[in-house]
């Protein structure tokens, strides 16, 4: 079972800064989060996870 993240693990995993991670949502580069309270959303783990798996293999295929 994939764990949520709040925001600041969010931060801490990917390196990005609370407003590009909104606005990389807003443009569908980012995975979007989901409700967990009334006022509260996270990130499902597994979803940030191939995030950072796809930007690492697009670094690579670009230094080629």
């Amino acid at each position: 079972m994939d764990a949520i993240l709040r925001l600041p693990a969010v931060k801490a995993r990917t390196g990005l800064s609370r407003s590009s991670i909104y606005a990389k949502v807003r443009t569908g580069e980012f995975p979007k989060p989901v409700s967990i309270g009334l006022r509260s959303i996270g990130w499902i783990e597994s979803e940030i996870q191939q995030w950072i798996t796809d930007c690492v293999k697009a670094s690579r295929k670009d230094a080629k």
